[in-house]
């Protein structure tokens, strides 16, 4: 499930509640978080897609907690 970024999301993500933050590459504030499940990246494909982008991608990056930051992004603006 997809969580948007609000001060509640926030807190629960400093905290640890959710594995995966998203990012997008034109803004510094996450736009949600997630637990990076198939169905959470199912979801994200479904809204872009919804949305119009062109070819969809995440590109993801590990952090040593374990936890991931997820840049989200279309193949038009690479």
């Amino acid at each position: 499930m997809i969580y948007p970024y609000s001060n509640e999301t926030q807190t629960r993500w400093d905290r640890g509640d959710f594995k995966v933050q998203l990012n997008s590459g034109e803004s510094t504030r996450p736009m949600g978080f997630c637990d990076g499940t198939d169905a959470d990246t199912a979801e994200l494909s479904s809204i872009a897609e919804s949305e119009g982008a062109d070819g969809f991608r995440i590109e993801k990056k590990l952090l040593k907690t374990g936890r991931e930051i997820w840049t989200l992004g279309s193949d038009a603006n690479s």
